[in-house]
């Protein structure tokens, strides 16, 4: 077997069917797409698809050959564990259930997580503290499910290193818990790669690939959109120091193009994409 390599939904054209967004991802020569349930309310509602059109998208699966095997579940900003709303909080372990029941049904094996307490709140002690308890829920059910969590290494400071995340493993104690780091946002904050990856290569479920603009004095950062090999990631340094942890999961190109004005543009710019990428990888022997 090889590696898999995947792509973001995002990065295929909205508007396609999700038997037209896999046989996409094959022509480019995927291996599986991960899908977004984020805040939107579209998206959300994927949550509420029937048995019917859960089945379409299962049978899209077989026929294509392509795999949906993550879901990024980012719904979580706009309604997240750690809110100090009480109909929020309720509202987030609800969506929580029914993403776990959801990833049964397709045959998704990990959901991925926002490392966020609250987003657009103050964050606090016990924000901190909801997020902790409604975690250790949401990993009951995820066992029951047999359905992984992965927290997400992100554009905030709550989790922004694995280091971070390591800590609140411990604190959770779950076999069901794991990282899902991404290239971009552990660079931007500067942490140190090979202490990030070597303590916490046993934990790692899946690896996105994304560029970023770090973060400084002076500057948030930029944690999407960055085209790659523009930004901060020391793209030698990372594959060599994912080769020398042992990794051997699967890598996510993590992008942005799914309202190209046309099919055509967003095809190139992933093939631009595949083009900047696959030689680090190939020599790093990671393939």
């Amino acid at each position: 077997m090889t590696r898999p390599i995947g792509i973001y939904e995002k990065a295929t054209p909205k508007h396609f069917t999700w038997l037209e967004r896999l046989q996409f991802a094959k022509e480019l020569g995927f291996d599986f797409v991960e899908m977004s349930v984020d805040e939107s309310d579209a998206r959300l509602a994927r949550l509420e698809w029937t048995k019917e059109e859960r089945l379409d998208i299962v049978k899209a699966i077989y026929e294509t050959g392509v795999r949906i095997p993550s879901i990024c579940f980012s719904g979580h900003r706009r309604y997240p564990m750690g809110s100090n709303d009480p109909e929020k909080e309720a509202k987030s372990l609800d969506m929580m259930k029914k993403c776990i029941e959801l990833a049964q049904d397709l045959g998704v094996r990990t959901i991925q997580l926002a490392g966020y307490d609250v987003y657009y709140e103050e964050k606090s002690s016990q924000t901190r503290a909801r997020f902790i308890k409604n975690l250790r829920k949401a990993c009951d059910w995820a066992e029951e499910a047999q359905v992984i969590l992965s927290i997400e290494i992100m554009d905030d400071p709550f989790v922004n290193s694995i280091e971070k995340y390591l800590a609140i493993e411990k604190e959770i104690d779950s076999p069901y818990l794991f990282v899902y780091p991404d290239t971009g946002n552990v660079s931007a904050w500067h942490n140190d790669l090979w202490s990030e990856f070597y303590n916490g290569h046993r934990s790692i479920a899946a690896l996105h690939l994304k560029d970023t603009y770090p973060v400084t004095e002076n500057s948030k950062g930029q944690f999407r959109d960055v085209p790659f090999g523009q930004g901060c990631v020391n793209w030698e340094e990372m594959f060599d120091v994912i080769k020398r942890s042992n990794y051997k999961g699967p890598f996510l190109i993590e992008m942005w193009s799914e309202n190209c004005e046309t099919v055509e543009e967003t095809r190139v710019a992933i093939q631009e994409a595949q083009a900047f990428l696959y030689p680090f990888i190939e020599k790093a022997g990671l393939r």
